[in-house]
């Protein structure tokens, strides 16, 4: 049995290939950025094992948020701990994961944009240059957490048209003092701003909302993007990537950046990187 993994700040999705086929099961997400070694091991153990065939585990291919050096160690350790010192564990950044789900083992430039944004310049093989993505208070311009920073800061300081100030007062019954509660003193606080993103996708044709949405997108190109060469194709995964794709799309048109692969998630292109000949459909397109 191998497994692939796509984890996020919000879940980890799970394709498994077994004698019986394949799978898709979910988690939560696992981030040892965010989470201690004993929070990801409760999650293997107690949410992973039990929607696991009865079969050993050959190969894990892990790519996460948070899998830096010192992260990546922390995960495999508790793979291994999981699953035994008998499955060949490989874990690495949500980043190459995304980059070679998106490119395979062509060049181009690659991006996450979800609850998280990140980005880089793929040669291929490896992450061949990087902008730092620094997290939802220093960065990840154009994630769901952004935009939701936008969104609410917007909304409580009246920045925003009455109608719109109306709407997401009455759409998610949320009181300042709730959400100052939640933004400060919530450990993922970077998830509860990215639940607003719904509300952004409802309105986004008010041009208010459009303009939030473009400046979003503007920085994160202009934060991120244009420190790599421009003669490659941008590609991106993610929630965000995918459901505003037109507004993405012509914020890279008027970056002069080609727009190549928008998808909303990485794991088909991952199933099709480790295992190029399986043509089983993917799971999550069912």
């Amino acid at each position: 049995m191998i497994l692939i993994a796509d984890s996020g700040s919000t879940k980890t999705a799970w394709s498994v290939l077994s004698g019986n086929g394949m799978t898709q099961v979910n988690t939560q997400g696992i981030n040892p950025f965010h989470q201690r070694p004993v929070d990801m091991l409760g999650v293997l153990r107690r949410e992973l094992l039990p929607q696991l065939p009865v079969e050993p585990v050959e190969a894990i291919h892990f790519y996460g948020a948070g899998c830096t050096v010192g992260g990546a160690r922390m995960v495999r350790g508790c793979l291994t701990r999981t699953f035994g010192r008998q499955a060949r564990v490989e874990v690495e950044s949500d980043l190459l994961g995304a980059a070679r789900a998106l490119c395979g083992h062509d060049a181009g430039i690659a991006c996450i944009v979800g609850t998280g944004s990140n980005s880089c310049f793929y040669d291929g093989e490896k992450v061949a240059a990087h902008t730092p993505a620094l997290g939802y208070i220093l960065g990840d311009e154009g994630s769901g957490a952004y935009l939701g920073r936008r969104l609410v800061g917007d909304v409580l300081k009246e920045q925003l048209p009455r109608h719109i100030c109306l709407a997401f007062a009455n759409k998610t019954q949320c009181t300042q003092e709730e959400i100052i509660r939640q933004v400060y003193r919530s450990p993922m606080a970077n998830r509860y701003l990215a639940g607003f993103a719904p509300f952004l996708l409802e309105y986004r044709e008010d041009p208010a909302i459009r303009a939030l949405l473009d400046d979003a997108f503007d920085a994160f190109i202009t934060r991120n993007l244009k420190a790599y060469p421009r003669n490659y194709p941008v590609s991106a995964t993610g929630s965000v990537a995918y459901y505003f794709r037109r507004e993405f799309s012509e914020a890279l048109q008027r970056h002069g950046f080609e727009t190549g692969a928008i998808e909303r998630s990485p794991m088909e292109g991952l199933i099709r990187y480790h295992r190029p000949n399986d043509k089983t459909p993917n799971p999550s397109d069912k």
